[in-house]
């Protein structure tokens, strides 16, 4: 799993709209997997995303998707609960966090929804799966491949795992501040959310980030997330799926609101974007 501070109008909203009652956290009585969804993902935003994605590209209704590097698998989980005709597949290497997601997804599913889901122990470079309209990796979890050639095998793999019009959409962050060694917070009702990027190397391009929760209390829970990455910038992400097999590569990017001059969650295809401090932008790979 990734995590960054999302700049959007709809993550910040869906965070608010699951936040509990201030002050009752503590870092014993916390489960890191609740707070890094409560804290980085907004599966209804995503949903939203693929559907808009797929209106304008393909013109018709996507009924499959395979989420790489799930972790909890929200949006696999999400997208089955959506529609009736809806099919998930989650992929991970962390058999601890799939039996996290599995025991969420035994609470939050019914027996039809539930077998239209299907979350897979294994490397995203070798597991192979029914093909599938469109495949997801979000929370740039892709970054842990550091090599260009690893990404472009990875690339080629996915296209290899979807249908002939298929869509492969991935997320990608930026920005100025992307490069500073600092740390930024979020305070959330119950505990606070802090993103670290704690090394960047400007000559390999690798990044060392950290997630750390306190709380009210004064207690804390460091590192609880490490992500060692190599920073992709969206130029090289696009080159590297056209020498995949795609043909295309496009990009969507997020208005600005331009009184409080953040995000506004209006993404649109762009051919430039802006020198923003900080930025999420969607990439997608036209099969």
């Amino acid at each position: 799993m990734g995590g960054i501070m999302s700049t959007t109008k709809a993550h910040r909203e869906g965070a608010r709209a699951r936040k509990r009652k201030q002050g009752w956290r503590t870092a014993e009585g916390s489960d890191i997997h609740e707070l890094y969804e409560l804290s980085v993902q907004d599966p209804d935003n995503e949903i939203d995303i693929i559907k808009q994605i797929w209106n304008e590209q393909r013109g018709r209704t996507c009924k499959s998707v395979r989420e790489d590097f799930c972790g909890t698998a929200a949006v696999a989980i999400r997208w089955v609960r959506e529609c009736e005709s809806h099919t998930a597949i989650g992929v991970d290497l962390d058999g601890d966090v799939l039996d996290w997601a599995r025991a969420k997804a035994a609470e939050l599913l019914d027996v039809d929804q539930a077998k239209r889901l299907t979350l897979l122990k294994g490397d995203v470079l070798s597991t192979t799966t029914d093909l599938t309209e469109c495949l997801l990796a979000h929370n740039f979890s892709y970054y842990i491949f550091k090599q260009r050639s690893q990404v472009v095998d990875y690339f080629r793999t996915v296209f290899g795992e979807l249908v002939d019009d298929g869509l492969f959409i991935l997320d990608a962050y930026g920005g100025s501040d992307s490069f500073v060694e600092m740390e930024e917070e979020r305070n959330m009702d119950g505990f606070t959310y802090v993103w670290d990027q704690h090394k960047y190397d400007p000559v390999t391009g690798d990044v060392v980030n950290h997630i750390h929760f306190r709380f009210p209390d004064g207690t804390k829970i460091d590192r609880a997330f490490t992500y060692e990455w190599r920073l992709w910038t969206i130029p090289e992400i696009r080159e590297m799926l056209l020498e995949a097999g795609f043909k295309k590569a496009m990009v969507y990017w997020e208005g600005t609101d331009e009184e409080t001059e953040e995000g506004d969650g209006e993404w649109t295809v762009v051919e430039q974007g802006e020198a923003c401090e900080g930025w999420i932008a969607y990439v997608v790979g036209v099969k």
